[in-house]
């Protein structure tokens, strides 16, 4: 019985949460189901299956320009996807259809009324197993009122944002698939008919414990240490003074992402066995929910002299006194670099 069930739930996608009724049949009674797909009998017993309406409903919103109206959600509550950019909407209430759930929702965050809302697409989230785990029906409509004239009532803030620029943006993956599948699509505008197409988004494995692993560079020499001014069109601390660091990559140690960055960014050769950890930084950025790790290695030797290896990120290296560092500086890195002179070899920064 629990197989039969299973596998409806997977032909038609459905809820996880549904209202199952079972009936025994006496001899008498029909041994055929009727014709709806979620009726069936399974040896003298009807089994009825009754799926809620879509729990999820989302508003994908366009503007004359072609750029979506995104949704910056409250970072420091209990709440789905806290500190994302997603699209408007919520949950069905009690009794309600997906089509007055969005209007309800709407109305509540921006206290505005679309008058064109069509469903654009279904979308289904999976876990990392590839298990179904929630339905969102998606709506589109246009839009052409600037965001600051928009009265928000949730959240922190609205953004008219241009398909380009999502990469960077901390972004709900199933906002992000479905401006995706907007700017995709032949046919962009919303459907009338109740047969939408489905975009599906699968959660990454251990999503809760990611964090951002960056490696840094400790060069120190007659009590000065190595520091690079970032490039002012640089998208992180531009005409900022930084230490030599960098992300790992898929698949690769943090010490091999530090002789890996070093001679990158400074031209310096650097053995991992002269390389000693010597700090870690565990920081949460304001506004963010991804957590950063910053490993500071300091080598015994290094082959070399530092150079201009990546000028679109850094223009110039310069040996700056511990004791008399220059403005301004990354404050995590001044931070660091204190604990360093202090002894202190694990600092949590952010994390109030």
């Amino acid at each position: 019985m629990a197989e039969q069930v299973q596998h409806w739930q997977r032909n038609h996608r459905a809820a996880l949460c549904p209202r199952i009724t079972i009936r025994p049949l006496d001899d008498n009674s029909p041994t055929t189901a009727t014709g709806a797909p979620h009726v069936f009998v399974k040896k003298h017993t009807l089994v009825a299956i009754d799926w809620p309406t879509i729990p999820g409903t989302a508003a994908l919103l366009t503007d004359d320009e072609g750029r979506y109206l995104l949704h910056l959600r409250s970072a420091h509550k209990p709440i789905w996807r806290p500190g994302h950019w997603a699209l408007l909407g919520g949950h069905t209430e009690m009794g309600e259809t997906c089509d007055e759930a969005i209007a309800r929702e709407l109305d509540e965050e921006i206290g505005l009324v679309i008058p064109d809302l069509t469903g654009f697409v279904t979308l289904d989230t999976l876990d990392a197993s590839g298990a179904f785990k929630g339905r969102v029906r998606v709506y589109h409509g246009t839009l052409n009122t600037p965001a600051h004239e928009i009265e928000l009532r949730e959240g922190i803030q609205l953004r008219w944002t241009r398909i380009e620029e999502i990469d960077e943006m901390t972004m709900d993956p199933g906002a992000a698939a479905v401006l995706h599948a907007h700017h995709n699509a032949d046919q962009p505008g919303g459907r009338q008919d109740a047969t939408l197409p489905v975009v599906e988004v699968r959660e990454p494995r251990d999503h809760r414990s990611r964090s951002i692993v960056g490696a840094h560079l400790v060069l120190l020499r007659d009590g000065a240490v190595l520091l690079g001014k970032r490039h002012p069109d640089s998208a992180f601390a531009p005409s900022t003074w930084h230490l030599p660091a960098g992300h790992r990559e898929d698949m690769e140690s943090a010490v091999t992402c530090m002789v890996r960055e070093a001679e990158e960014e400074t031209g310096l050769r650097i053995p991992q066995s002269d390389l000693s950890l010597v700090h870690v930084l565990d920081l949460l950025d304001p506004g963010s929910t991804v957590p950063r790790m910053g490993l500071f290695f300091a080598p015994s030797r290094w082959e070399g002299e530092p150079v201009v290896r990546e000028p679109e990120c850094c223009t110039e290296w310069c040996w700056w006194p511990l004791d008399a560092l220059p403005e301004p500086i990354v404050e995590y890195t001044r931070v660091a670099l204190e604990a360093i002179s202090n002894g202190t070899f694990y600092v949590p920064m952010g994390w109030s």
